[in-house]
Formats: C-alpha cells, structure tokens, sequence
C-alpha cells in the first residue's frame, strides 16, 4: 500500500519498512557519529523539527535533527541554521543546538549552494583551500561530503523534484574516501559534471508512481511519512532501486521524518534535508 503521497492526499498505515532493524547505535562521541556511515543492514531513524519562533526565525529557523529510538526517547544529533547575511544560503551546521556560530568548537560542517539554489555542497569544519596561509592548514584542508544538484523545472509543471546526489565512495574497510578539493575543478559538483565518477557514487530521488485514483504521484514510505509534501523523497542508487539510502518526508507542520541506511551519515543525510527545505523558485 503507497502511504504517502508527494502531491496529492495522505494516508498512513503501520507496515513496517524491509530495511529497518532497531539498531543499537553509540552515540557517546557525538562528532564521531554524526560523520560515521551507518551500520551496514541497519535503518537509523531520525526526526527533523523546524523551529520558527522568535523575531527573524520566520525566516531563518533552526533545524534538529533527533535520533528516535526504540523506547521513545529521542537523542540530539544536530543543529542546523542558514546564515543571514550570505549572498548565496549557507547553512552552519553544529552538534550544540545552542551554538550555530562559525568559530564555534560545535561547528561539524556547512552546505552552502549556488547563486540559482539548485546546487548544493556538504562539507566538514576543515580549512577553505582559498583560505589556507600554511602548510600546517593545508593538512586539514575541508572535505566534501555530498553534493547535490536539483533538476530545475522550466515549464513551471507542478511534477515531483528531480535530484541528484553525489556522494564519496567507500574503500575496501568500509571507511568512505577522503574528497579534499584544492580548487573548483577537484570538486565533487565538477567530478559528476565531467562524468569522472571514480571514486564517487551518484545516487538519485526515485521517481513517484502516478495513482490514477488519488490523482497524485506516490511514494511507499512504510508508515514513516504521513503529509503530502513535494519535498518528500527517497534517495536510492539506480543498481539497486529497492534499497533506500535516505528517505525524508512531513508528518506535521515543522516535523519531518529522516532515515538514513549505509553509506551514509548523519551529517550527510541531514544536509540532503536541508537542501531541500531551502527555496528553489527555479525547480518549483
């Protein structure tokens, strides 16, 4: 039964999803996890709610991500804030939800996006490559961690989001590749644009079935989404469209569903999230 539709109305039911053991996650060293792919054969389910209260949070809300588990309670993983004077949105990304300051010792990572908002880029609390004045510096030059690149909608159809995510591969210990760009063209968002895919995996949203009966495009979301939304989506690997690597969708107003599998991390998973809460007039 498809229970969550991306445009049309919505129903839950309480299967549960294939994928989903209840996992006994560490989360001692918050850092530590939030940037470690999940367990193989393990679902880590989380919970993203957006904060809008206060004077400028109608237009700039924190986000946190919790992580759900099996008892009920609900572990602070991160915090996540666009910054407000940015030309382009830049999100700083923190594991104290008290301090989203850049200088911060909390500050784990940023996605920041192109003029147009239809690209995106993950990366850790390394050193800028434009930025670096020592060799020292260079030694903790900043990873790349996702990028991702929305599909923008010329005719103005009102049809689900494409999206793709590019994302470092994983060596032979399961441990994913260092990605540390010295200059635009070592970039992720260059890698996939030059097809120069070594190294890297793409992965993509998959595409909504059409129901004649509720005259909306639906996803199976297993009872874990429960409003309509366009920003709800599943992110696969086109080898393997059954397994989702992350899925993301609204069960109230600010409260959204996020769920990550292998190779992902939270912090990757969460950024992907944000990307798609920034407004996008051009992939509307």
């Amino acid at each position: 039964m498809f229970d969550s539709f991306m445009l049309g109305p919505s129903e839950a039911t309480s299967a549960s999803s294939p994928l989903a053991n209840e996992p006994s996650i560490d989360v001692d060293d918050l850092e530590e996890f939030t940037l470690r792919p999940a367990p193989q054969g393990v679902t880590v389910k989380c919970r993203i709610t957006r904060d809008k209260k206060g004077m400028d949070r109608g237009m700039y809300p924190t986000y946190y991500l919790h992580l759900e588990r099996e008892d009920g309670k609900k572990v602070f993983l991160l915090a996540g804030r666009k910054r407000k004077k940015s030309k382009t949105s830049n999100y700083l990304i923190s594991i104290d939800p008290t301090d989203l300051s850049r200088g911060g010792e909390s500050f784990i990572g940023k996605l920041r996006s192109n003029l147009m908002g239809t690209k995106f880029t993950v990366y850790d609390s390394g050193v800028n490559p434009v930025k670096t004045t020592s060799s020292l510096e260079a030694g903790n030059l900043r990873q790349e961690l996702a990028a991702i690149c929305y599909e923008t909608n010329v005719l103005g159809f009102k049809g689900p989001r494409k999206m793709s995510v590019i994302i470092p591969g994983m060596n032979m210990d399961h441990e994913r590749v260092s990605i540390r760009p010295r200059n635009e063209h070592e970039s992720l968002l260059a890698r996939w644009q030059n097809k120069s895919t070594e190294s890297v995996i793409e992965l993509h949203n998959k595409t909504p079935v059409w129901n004649d009966d509720t005259q909306s495009y639906v996803l199976n979301f297993h009872g874990r989404v429960t409003q309509a939304s366009v920003k709800n989506f599943q992110i696969i690997h086109d080898n393997d469209p059954d397994y989702i690597v992350m899925q993301f969708g609204r069960v109230a107003e600010d409260v959204f569903t996020m769920d990550y599998n292998y190779p992902m991390c939270a912090l990757q998973a969460f950024a992907i999230a944000l990307s798609s809460f920034d407004s996008k007039l051009a992939c509307e």
